[in-house]
């Protein structure tokens, strides 16, 4: 059987960095070229960066990302690397595209492209095109109808992109219908909780489709809200995995694979789903025998809480990195949500980037401070103290407030403050807010929803504690100091904002609460259903109509990691101004 070493980049794109992303497809290409390798991989729009949203419609920066496609090919072959075929996702048009009513303007594609030889040897666009969730790629791509295969070193090589795999039909069965030896699918595949299990399902599923060894390689790092795990994968036509990479990390799988020999007459026509074989012949003849390495990337999976952890850092990193800020600013209030956001920020960009502030109130407990510092002393983070009450009294002299409107009054004293130190010293704000507050409103706008990014804006309470405890075992386990003070974790949670307050004054126990905001938030379960599934009746009332009538509070929260199958933001879209409640 023909012989083929294959270079799978799991890499970490930015959108609009087309020249940035050029230097690493050429930089990991000639790294593949000198570990002998006869196929190139990068993930889907990986000259881009992905989502690149309504820049596809922009038709400056399509032609940008051809140009870019283009000089990169001629770059290849001026080092040399020109005999190495390289597939790489970039943003293209359809040559054939018509202005036309509920299509795209331009008529943009979310394409790849074979490089070979100093030019363009094949290009193919996505032909599922996702429109759920996170994911609006009917508003703007056209889709591809062509089955891409290239030929090489005598084995042909099926192409698709990331939703032809998730999607029944289309590419998958057409590989086998077309005789191929390999599919190889690139992928920019947003992160979710579990996601992985199913990912590894789906890719041992279509290889038995497709009747071939199938790879999957997929993007790393963070864009916006969304995060990529990478994940790349690589089966045999029984779904044996024969690699996988680890998660979250830049890295080069290379796998040796002996493949069927392609048929003497290379595949034409229409086959499964209308799509019209596109073989192009790169390299005829099986290459001689070699003596096969052994293939790298080969790991253990992460636990469920040590995934989510990193997802997290990595998502905070890149928002800070990739927005080309130094630092970040977290009002430290001693509680387990500032907290665990001071330990992934630690981990994100060191310690001697994060800088906290504590800010006590007249209703601050002696422990809230004492947690601060003791959280400081722990990670190393930059703390100073401003206490509140000399601006607390002036604005209550001026206004004589009471109530609700006097206790928010503290945490927009506060928010105002970082703000300005912001300004001031060039820091970013992280919010910290949870999930859980956000749900149900239990956040003051212009106060502690001030920032520019909300690490764990999609992370429920229950698990911002789970994820506490880990962090602080893994570095039990590891001989550190763990990060999180223990009194953090422990003691009951408070906005303390009046003397003896507590969140379960306004919330229920978040293990009951946090379970029926994941059936109305994450599966869009009505009242009748959670109440079926055995909660109280007067309880999800309750706590429905606070979902309800929070979400123009969710409208102003900053963006932050998405790590739900459903988090606020792109993929739970709903009216500000709606008279429609479950619990009418």
């Amino acid at each position: 059987m023909p012989q083929l070493r294959l270079a799978l980049n799991q890499i970490d794109s930015c959108v609009g960095d087309l020249a940035g992303n050029a230097e690493t497809v050429l930089h990991r290409t000639r790294q593949a070229a000198g570990q002998g390798a006869h196929l190139v991989v990068f993930p889907e729009m990986a000259l881009t960066g992905y989502p690149v949203e309504d820049l596809a419609l922009r038709s400056s920066f399509v032609e940008a990302s051809r140009a870019a496609l283009r000089a990169l090919a001629v770059r290849l072959a001026e080092e040399g690397l020109g005999e190495l075929p390289v597939v790489v996702g970039y943003l293209d048009r359809s040559e054939e595209g018509s202005a036309r009513y509920g299509q795209p303007a331009g008529a943009p594609r979310n394409a790849a492209a074979v490089l070979h030889r100093g030019g363009v040897a094949l290009s193919f666009a996505k032909h599922h095109l996702p429109n759920y969730g996170v994911f609006d790629e009917f508003r703007y791509f056209v889709p591809g109808d062509t089955l891409p295969v290239v030929r090489v070193h005598g084995v042909d090589v099926a192409l698709a992109i990331c939703e032809d795999l998730w999607q029944e039909g289309g590419r998958v069965p057409a590989a086998r219908t077309a005789g191929a030896g390999l599919l190889v699918s690139v992928n920019a595949s947003p992160y979710e909780r579990e996601k992985d299990d199913t990912r590894l399902e789906l890719v041992r599923k279509r290889a038995q489709e497709a009747g071939c060894t199938t790879a999957y390689v997929a993007m790393t790092g963070g864009q916006d809200e969304l995060v990529f795990d990478g994940d790349t994968i690589v089966v045999d036509r029984d779904g044996t995995v024969l690699a996988r990479a680890p998660q979250f990390e830049e890295t080069c799988v290379l796998i040796d694979l002996d493949l069927p020999a392609a048929a003497a007459e290379a595949p034409s026509g229409i086959v499964d789903d209308g799509l019209r074989v596109d073989h192009v012949t790169l390299s005829a003849d099986p290459l001689p025998a070699y003596a096969p390495e052994p293939a790298t990337g080969a790991t253990t999976h992460l636990g469920d809480d040590e995934e989510v952890y990193k997802a997290l850092v990595t998502g905070l990193r890149a928002y800070v990195v990739k927005n080309n800020f130094r630092s970040v600013l977290i009002g430290l209030s001693g509680g387990i949500d500032s907290a665990l956001v001071a330990a992934l920020a630690c981990d994100a960009i060191g310690a001697e980037n994060v800088y906290g502030v504590a800010m006590p109130s007249r209703y601050s407990s002696d422990h809230s401070l004492g947690d601060a510092e003791e959280l400081a002393r722990r990670t190393g983070l930059h703390l100073r103290t401003v206490p509140i009450a000399p601006m607390f009294d002036a604005y209550m002299g001026s206004l004589g407030l009471t109530g609700l409107a006097e206790e928010n009054l503290q945490s927009r004293l506060r928010g105002t403050m970082l703000m300005a130190v912001s300004n001031q010293e060039g820091h970013i704000v992280l919010a910290p807010g949870n999930k859980s507050e956000l749900a149900c409103g239990y956040s003051t706008l212009y106060g502690d929803s001030v920032g520019a990014y909300g690490p764990i804006k999609d992370v429920y309470k229950t698990l911002i504690f789970r994820l506490a405890r880990w962090r602080n075992d893994a570095a039990a386990e590891r001989g550190e100091t763990p990060p999180i003070p223990e009194n953090s974790i422990t003691k009951p949670p408070s906005a303390e904002l009046r003397p003896g307050q507590v969140d379960t004054d306004s919330l229920p126990d978040y293990d009951v609460l946090d379970r029926i905001l994941e059936l109305y938030v994450d599966r869009d379960k009505g009242l009748a259903e959670i109440v079926a599934a055995g909660f109280d009746a007067e309880l999800v009332t309750r706590i429905l109509r606070m979902v309800d009538t929070a979400e123009y509070k969710r409208r102003q929260y900053p963006p932050g990691t998405k790590i739900s199958a459903k988090g606020f933001g792109k993929d739970r879209r709903l009216p500000v101004t709606s008279r429609w409640r479950e619990t009418a």
